[in-house]
């Protein structure tokens, strides 16, 4: 490995409904690529809580991480935590999973605006891309108020349906304005920003966010950042992380970052 440590903070066990392999069996391939930590984040979806039983698939979550952790100590570090999706559609089902939990880390993630189904599945001919994007980032802005997370994953979401499956372009400079208010309010609330690289090993073929929202991120003074490979499946783990380093560092992080309960460990970049 180029880097002296390599952490993968995103990724999601057979207790998310798209994930295939158990916790053990990520950690496993964790360890045998010599990695330093990884953190579990399967999915909380908030706005289908208890009627798609991630009330209790949370719960199950944290309990096969800690099996993990003990079964893994002292050959990686195994840290318990959740990506939190849509609190803003329900903030007490959010609040009633992080509650259950003594989680290390917290990701918050938008995967589909109220009243839409995930940006995966929608008919881009029949909706307002514009509207989405807008209603996308009001979202964004009342989860960061919100602010019971530690890190925001995968800011350009949407573009991972909207550009790289149905090859539409966005112009980015169109939207710079409202990503621009998004990293503002993560510097001024000591979020993180996630640095998702699955965009890598997909038709976007980009991280998410890119470059040069990363860039934008640190100009504007962000120093928290994590980096996730968003594996579902033990093939994937730590996939890209090694890439996202690399931008980091050109961006000009000297460290990324990992939580323990809640708290950053400021890791280096060499």
């Amino acid at each position: 490995m180029k880097f002296r440590y390599i952490s993968d903070s995103h990724m999601h066990t057979d207790c998310s409904r798209d994930g295939a392999n158990s916790a053990m069996m990520m950690c496993e391939s964790a360890a045998k690529l010599g990695l330093h930590s990884v953190t579990i984040t399967d999915h909380c979806e908030c706005n289908a809580y208890v009627s798609e039983g991630y009330d209790k698939s949370i719960r199950q979550s944290y309990f096969e991480t800690r099996k993990a952790a003990a079964a893994f100590n002292g050959r990686l570090a195994v840290y318990s935590g959740a990506e939190i999706g849509q609190p803003a559609q329900d903030f007490s089902a959010a609040e009633d999973a992080l509650g259950s939990c003594g989680f290390d880390f917290v990701l918050a993630s938008v995967h589909n605006v109220k009243g839409k189904e995930d940006f995966f599945s929608l008919d881009y001919s029949k909706e307002s891309i514009g509207d989405l994007l807008n209603r996308y980032f009001d979202e964004i802005m009342e989860i960061i108020e919100w602010g019971k997370f530690d890190s925001l994953a995968h800011l350009t979401y949407p573009w991972r349906y909207i550009t790289g499956e149905h090859n539409i372009r966005i112009n980015m400079d169109d939207w710079l304005g409202r990503i621009d208010c998004v990293l503002n309010a993560l510097v001024k609330k000591d979020k993180a920003l996630e640095l998702n690289t699955s965009g890598y090993r997909q038709k976007l073929g980009d991280a998410m966010p890119n470059m040069a929202v990363i860039q934008r991120y640190f100009d504007l003074g962000g120093k928290l950042i994590t980096v996730g490979s968003d594996a579902h499946r033990w093939a994937d783990v730590g996939a890209g992380v090694e890439k996202g380093l690399e931008m980091l560092k050109s961006v000009g992080f000297h460290h990324f970052t990992v939580y323990e309960n809640h708290e950053p460990e400021f890791l280096p970049i060499s």
